[in-house]
């Protein structure tokens, strides 16, 4: 009879659960969607451009995947509410929550209009706040526990010029990640947050080609951007079993370019 201890690595598996992804339009959101899918869940792709998200849906679809497509704005309470409705009607109870949605309104700190402002905190903190509000009553009263991943920034903790509003609400979103770890852990709701750095999307590749987005590389220990692929393991972590033990943590992913 052996003695040796049976090894086994994480788990990354999440057939059978159902997880909601903000933002899904474009970029990471588009991402985060494809390798849940990818993993075994069914995803609500979801975001206001409810065209761009049926070519997501049919790519999710072509590799075995189950994907729904739903509206929401996450700066309209009752839009919310609709679209998690919509996501356990069309799905079942909602297990794993990414909370991605967001936006920036560039400029100087002297230059930023009240308008401005509001949008900007409207969607990253207010938008947040209520989705994962949502999310987390909806996964206290099905007493199963979930999973809450937050996107937040380098910028919750870092100094990035020209973005101060931006940083003040990444900086609340890590706020809110540990404060609702905390509350949400007796209901075994694990609420993460990752802050990403720089990473090349759409929205922005056209500045990372210009003279000053090079010297902005440049500035970077590894002088590289980073890819949305580069965020994967973090999300599969923080989504799954293998994550068990890790609640109101905020992962910084960036290459080093916040040191």
């Amino acid at each position: 009879m052996s003695n040796a201890t049976e090894v086994r690595l994480p788990d990354h598996d999440l057939t059978g659960k159902v997880a909601l992804v903000t933002g899904a339009t474009s970029g990471l959101g588009r991402r985060f969607a494809l390798i849940l899918a990818k993993a075994g869940a069914k995803v609500a792709i979801t975001g206001r451009r409810v065209e761009r998200l049926s070519t997501l849906k049919q790519e999710i679809e072509a590799m075995g995947g189950t994907a729904a497509v739903i509206a929401l704005d996450v700066t309209d309470t009752d839009s919310i509410a609709a679209c998690l409705a919509a996501t356990e009607a069309e799905l079942g109870p909602l297990d794993i929550l990414v909370n991605n949605a967001g936006m920036n309104v560039q400029a100087l700190p002297a230059d930023v209009t009240p308008e401005g402002f509001d949008t900007m905190f409207d969607t990253n903190v207010r938008g947040a706040f209520f989705m994962a509000q949502a999310a987390g009553r909806s996964m206290i009263a099905r007493g199963q526990g979930g999973r809450i991943i937050n996107i937040a920034s380098i910028g919750a903790h870092t100094v990035l010029p020209g973005l101060t509003i931006y940083c003040m609400t990444k900086a609340a979103i890590g706020m809110m990640t540990r404060s609702l770890g905390k509350e949400w852990a007796r209901h075994h709701i694990n609420v993460n947050a990752i802050c990403p750095g720089f990473i090349e999307t759409e929205l922005n590749s056209d500045w990372f080609k210009t003279e000053g987005g090079q010297k902005q590389i440049k500035s970077w220990p590894r002088r590289r951007l980073g890819l949305e692929e580069d965020l994967d393991g973090t999300l599969l972590l923080l989504s799954s079993a293998a994550g068990r033990f890790i609640t109101g943590s905020l992962f910084t992913v960036d290459d080093g370019q916040s040191i």
